[in-house]
């Protein structure tokens, strides 16, 4: 039986995304990455570094060179956020495939232009939700679909975690640059919430502020303005409600995420890392627990728990194949919009009706 060629990943800015991307396809049986391009040469290094032999790969400091060469199939945009658009109307230009990491972009107006084109593209494109592919994550969205607590009423989402990494150029410490902390980080769990409720979101109500993180940094005479903490209710078409409970000062957490669901029929909780989960029905101590399994096809854990090496996993089998993404261009808008009507509804100390932000 004939092999089938690799597919050949371009990178797209190779900061701590990208260097994770390389270390996730080079664990990758049938892909290999054949080019980088960051503006940054300490970035362009960490990336070599990250290979097993960087010595063939065509590195560049201008992100359109790499674009221009034949030979890659495929590329991860994991530039820095504010850069996803531009980059974006780049790939547009080409029939290459996509992958860019979340958020897909800054603004609902770059994420509506996105999906437009994306629509007329002929590649692939995917965007880097890889939260739903953690393994507790996973099953939990499966115990959830099987019905373990009907239907669902309230979901709750915790992340208690360590403060924002350091950035090349400090990109990350201000909101013009990440589309605010909502956007940037809760992204992640906007999608959850939205693939766990059959429904779309319609209101936010949301309180959060800067309390402790980044308060005696400075850089070029600017303060960070970066969220450190907030709480965000979202309702929903159907009636059910979501919430999440952020907290990026919160090192001493024994689990990163903690995330339950309520229905008529029980409740279903389950945690990361420790990959824990319980089910139990409305009868007196009528519940189960167990640890999740993990995912066997997982050959690189990472920073994601495995996560970001699933999700290559899929992109490459929709590119082979011919398929669908799993995580399309409308995820990445829908997670972006809740995440942009929070900081509004945080900024004007009001209720934010999603259509206020424009349709999904």
């Amino acid at each position: 039986m004939k092999e089938e060629r690799p597919i050949r990943y371009g990178i797209i800015g190779c900061g701590m995304m990208g260097c994770e991307h390389i270390r996730n396809i080079e664990a990758l049986r049938g892909a290999e990455v054949v080019a980088l391009a960051d503006p940054f040469e300490e970035s362009r290094n960490w990336a070599r570094l990250s290979m097993a032999d960087a010595s063939k790969v065509r590195v560049f400091e201008d992100h359109r060179d790499l674009l221009a060469l034949s030979e890659v199939d495929a590329v991860v945009i994991a530039s820095p956020n504010f850069t996803h658009a531009s980059v974006l109307d780049d790939v547009f230009e080409t029939h290459k495939h996509v992958l860019v990491e979340k958020p897909m972009c800054t603004t609902m107006d770059d994420c509506r232009k996105v999906v437009d084109r994306a629509g007329r593209h002929r590649g692939i494109v995917w965007v880097g939700l890889e939260y739903r592919y953690m393994p507790p994550v996973a099953h939990f969205l499966r115990e959830l679909r099987a019905g373990a607590v009907g239907d669902l009423k309230m979901l709750s989402i915790r992340e208690h975690r360590n403060p924002f990494l350091p950035k090349v150029g400090h990109w990350n410490r201000f909101n013009r640059n990440t589309g605010g902390t909502l956007v940037e980080k809760c992204c992640h769990f906007f999608d959850l919430m939205n693939l766990a409720i059959p429904a779309l979101p319609v209101r936010v109500f949301a309180s959060g502020s800067q309390d402790v993180n980044h308060l005696d940094e400075c850089y070029d005479g600017e303060v960070p303005d970066i969220l450190d903490n907030a709480f965000v209710i979202v309702d929903y078409a159907n009636g059910a409600r979501a919430h999440l409970d952020l907290c990026m000062f919160a090192e001493s957490s024994r689990n990163e995420q903690e995330i339950t669901a309520v229905g008529p029929s029980g409740k279903l909780e389950t945690n990361v890392p420790d990959g824990r989960m319980r089910v139990g029905t409305r009868k007196w101590k009528d519940h189960r627990e167990f640890d999740c399994d993990a995912d066997p096809r997982i050959a690189h854990e990472g920073f994601h728990h495995g996560a970001s090496y699933l999700e290559h996993l899929g992109f490459v089998r929709a590119i082979r194949n011919g398929e669908k993404p799993e995580v399309t261009v409308i995820d990445g808008l829908r997670s972006v919009a809740i995440g942009v009507a929070a900081h509004r509804s945080i900024d004007e100390g009001r209720v934010v009706a999603i259509s206020e932000i424009g349709s999904l």
